[in-house]
């Protein structure tokens, strides 16, 4: 017997970074998107367990107790009293060290998988609860949708949308660490007060009415200028991204995958067409959003 969950990459299209904390994390404000790019965990019984990783970028995925998808399973099989004895098996579809979530995507779809495989019954607010242990962003990847993310990302507010959003994300050619963006982004902004972070009521307002151009006008990411610090040729990819009709352009996240706002989705495609023909980037996708978080298949 096996269970398979896919689970949906994500951007931010409002990322608000507070001063650094005592604890080295940061506050946020961190509006998040589920978008149409998936990973697929299947989780069957072993005799240990055991990780493996197929797709495009399989071979940058670890396979040891440092990747989230093990660890949520540890954390299950350590609260329900029981062995780890499961092969997860990670179909991966989202970009690695991309900053669109996908090890964190792992993570939730390893933990619903395992609690669908072993029956443990945990609640919905248990689940979330290992999520937050596991990673700031797990919780998202668990609910999907639409949420404000407080705290460090881990504590969720549910958001209305009121449309179909469509995205065209562009693979860079290397990954970025999350923290060593986290770190440029305290380099750069030394000696400086920032403010606390705070949802923009314009974003939220965009969402809520699924206005393309509004939404627009108001996305945001205070890590950006960080993420072009570590990976100038970022800027050449939002470049031909604007260039080519998209509404908006960022960087997702920490980076580098980038992020353009299309307003239909023939619009998404002639942006992917472009940014592939630009020599700027590996490749592009085109997704919608929001898309359901965690889901058995």
């Amino acid at each position: 017997m096996s269970v398979t969950v896919r689970v949906p990459a994500k951007v931010n299209v409002q990322l608000a970074v507070g001063a650094a904390r005592p604890d080295g994390f940061h506050d946020l404000a961190n509006v998040f998107l589920a978008v149409g790019l998936y990973d697929e965990i299947t989780v069957a019984p072993a005799d240990e367990l055991r990780l493996t990783c197929s797709g495009p970028d399989a071979a940058q995925v670890p396979l040891d107790v440092t990747n989230l998808a093990a660890r949520a399973a540890l954390a299950l099989a350590e609260r329900y009293g029981r062995r780890p004895d499961v092969h997860l098996h990670i179909a991966k579809d989202i970009p690695v060290a991309g900053g669109m979530a996908g090890g964190s995507a792992d993570g939730a779809g390893a933990l619903v998988a395992c609690d669908a495989l072993w029956g443990t019954g945990a609640s919905r607010e248990e689940l979330l609860g290992i999520c937050a242990e596991l990673g700031s962003d797990v919780p998202f990847s668990l609910v999907g949708g639409a949420a404000l993310g407080t705290g460090r990302g881990e504590r969720l507010t549910a958001l209305e949308v009121g449309g179909t959003f469509h995205w065209v994300f562009a693979r860079a050619g290397r990954g970025l660490s999350t923290p060593a963006v986290f770190r440029e982004f305290d380099r750069l902004n030394e000696g400086v007060g920032i403010p606390e972070p705070v949802a923009s009521q314009d974003l939220l307002d965009a969402l809520a009415k699924g206005d393309a151009d509004a939404l627009a006008a108001a996305v945001s990411n205070d890590l950006q200028p960080a993420a072009l610090s570590l990976f100038p040729e970022l800027a050449d990819t939002l470049a031909a991204g604007r260039a080519a009709g998209a509404l908006a352009g960022l960087v997702s996240g920490s980076g580098p995958t980038t992020a353009f706002l299309a307003r239909d989705a023939s619009g998404a495609q002639e942006i992917a067409q472009a940014l592939t023909a630009s020599g700027t980037c590996g490749s592009a996708r085109v997704a919608v959003s929001p898309v359901p978080g965690a889901t058995v298949l």
